[in-house]
């Protein structure tokens, strides 16, 4: 006779099967609890944190660092409700996670109106599908749920899963080998991409979020095309940074323009549009494009495009590229890298320490110290320069929310980060307002002894909403507070608290931060009156 397991028994195999190692969240009494216990028995670990949003943003960070699905649970009504903008950064940041959530009986639903609200109605725009698993056959279900948060783009589902349903027996499914999809080359797309490289002379390789899964046919292309490499944010790393090809970040802004009116064509891998800046494309150039996935709203109009296999056809490019020549010089790109840099650079501050002199002095101390440059940054001003002069070796180094570009993001990231490898510090680049909206996961850092350094740019403002208010010559109100002593604050917690004011300081408490075994913070005082220059060479 076949064993019987029950639906979340069965569940959690699945996910254990797909390479799940731990999930996130806050539990209620539905069928949390037992997807806990149903999770601990094939070896998959529970992390307790403080918010459901930074559950899910969790998940998400580890998914993208790992290519694992990440997995997020929490209770039915506030749960889900709380979990919402975590969700939408999935979404929107191409993030794989499970999203696992308490759900009513059909029968409760006849007599409860507490807590109640249509929980599927209000994930279905940041969700890529909805099962409740009470079909006759929940372990295909359940196979289909993760297989589609797989698929490009990557993306949240959701799994909304009643006591009732998670405790009932199914025959244990059987293993079955995992079929393998078989591809063929778009052979008439890649000659016609061929033939535009072939005429090109000074291309241009722009790589986006969806090369991070195939980062050695995207060197072996750049290598063979010789040219410049721009490389958005949450591509930072497909190519190292310390290759001398890579030029910089590419937004869709203006940094990178000099660069681009140099060339002759565009070169798109892996390129989501969901990671441009909100303005008009800016670049008169032709482009050709190798994706993963189709989008149906997108800046341009490719003279050339293959949109799924992106890593075979990215190789079938390369073969084809043996007698490549470019006019680019080594040189030439190396002039165009420093002028970027060169722009990017803070001013002089009046006090404090400069935005770019502690990213600067931060990979500095990392590179002394033999380290894996690896770093969360939050959505804010400080962004420019944590992003510009951190330089990181591989895919998944760099953790940013860039689709969505919610702020608090950098300390559940970084955590998530850390679990997964804590032999090495992980940086967290953070400003004072993203670090008040996700506190309380100071206390999940404390807990789990996550190996992270969050450093807090405390300017006490919502420095890139100032910029823009001044911008509009608008007195100051709504976006600035007092300064907060974020220090003893993670010191109040268990953890270790630095401050700093000037760059000696700063130097001091990070080499001392580098050698602890646990979670630090160090608070550094900063002058903001530089970022809107940075604003300005960044985005135009």
């Amino acid at each position: 006779m076949q064993p019987k397991i029950t639906i979340v028994q069965a569940l959690a195999r699945a996910l254990a099967n797909a390479g799940v190692r731990q999930m996130f969240g806050l539990p209620g009494g539905g069928s949390s609890l037992d997807l806990i216990e149903a999770a601990a028995e094939v070896g998959i670990d529970f992390i307790l944190t403080k918010t459901e949003n930074a559950a899910v943003m969790m998940a998400g960070a580890l998914a993208e660092t790992t290519g694992v699905p990440g997995v997020a649970l929490m209770t039915k009504g506030p749960g889900v409700a709380n979990a919402a903008n975590g969700v939408a950064y999935a979404k929107l940041d191409r993030a794989p996670v499970i999203v696992i959530t308490d759900g009513f009986t059909a029968k409760q639903l006849s007599y409860i109106t507490h807590q109640v609200f249509d929980q599927k109605a209000l994930l279905q725009p940041v969700v890529k599908g909805t099962t409740r698993l009470e079909s006759d056959d929940p372990a295909t279900e359940i196979d289909a749920i993760i297989a589609l948060a797989c698929q490009a783009p990557l993306g949240p589902v959701h799994l909304e899963l009643t006591g009732d349903v998670a405790r009932r027996l199914i025959d244990a499914p059987q293993k079955i080998a995992a079929s393998r999809e078989v591809k063929t080359l778009a052979t008439t797309e890649l000659q016609r991409v061929f033939e535009q490289l072939a005429l090109s002379k000074k291309p241009v390789l722009i790589v986006g979020l969806e090369a991070r899964q195939c980062a050695s046919e995207v060197r072996q292309l750049a290598a063979a095309l010789k040219c410049p490499v721009l490389q958005t944010y949450k591509a930072k790393g497909v190519v190292s940074d310390f290759d001398p090809q890579v030029v910089g970040i590419f937004t869709g802004g203006s940094q990178e323009a000099e660069c681009l009116a140099q060339s002759d064509l565009m070169v798109l891998v892996g390129l989501d549009p969901i990671e441009m800046i909100l303005q008009p494309w800016p670049y008169n150039r032709p482009a050709v494009e190798l994706s993963n996935a189709s989008h149906d709203i997108h800046y341009i109009q490719p003279v050339a495009r293959i949109r799924f296999g992106l890593a075979i056809h990215i190789a079938a490019l390369h073969k084809r590229l043996t007698a490549y020549r470019s006019d680019w010089s080594a040189e030439k790109i190396g002039r165009l890298r420093a002028d970027i840099l060169t722009r990017l650079a803070y001013p002089p501050v009046q006090f404090g320490v400069a935005p770019d002199r502690v990213v600067q002095l931060s990979a500095l101390a990392y590179a002394h110290n033999n380290l894996r440059p690896r770093m969360s940054v939050d959505a804010g001003a400080h962004m420019f320069s944590a992003t510009a002069f951190f330089a990181v070796t591989q895919p998944g180094d760099v953790l940013v929310s860039n689709g969505l570009a919610t702020m608090a993001f950098a300390l559940p990231a970084a955590i998530a980060a850390a679990l997964d490898d804590p032999s090495q510090p992980v940086l967290c680049f953070t400003g004072d307002g993203g670090l008040m909206m996700c506190l309380g996961e100071l206390c999940t850092a404390v807990q789990t002894h996550a190996r992270i350094i969050v450093v807090v740019f405390n300017d006490s403002a919502l420095s890139l909403i100032d910029i823009k208010q001044q911008s509009k010559q608008l007195p100051s109100r709504g976006v600035r507070w007092g300064r907060h002593n974020f220090a003893q604050t993670m010191q109040a917690l268990g953890g270790k608290g630095f401050e700093a004011t000037t760059e000696v300081q700063y130097q001091e408490v990070l080499a001392e931060a580098l050698q602890f075994e646990g979670p630090s913070l160090i608070d550094v005082q900063i002058d903001p009156s530089g970022y809107a220059q940075q604003l300005k060479a960044m985005r135009g």
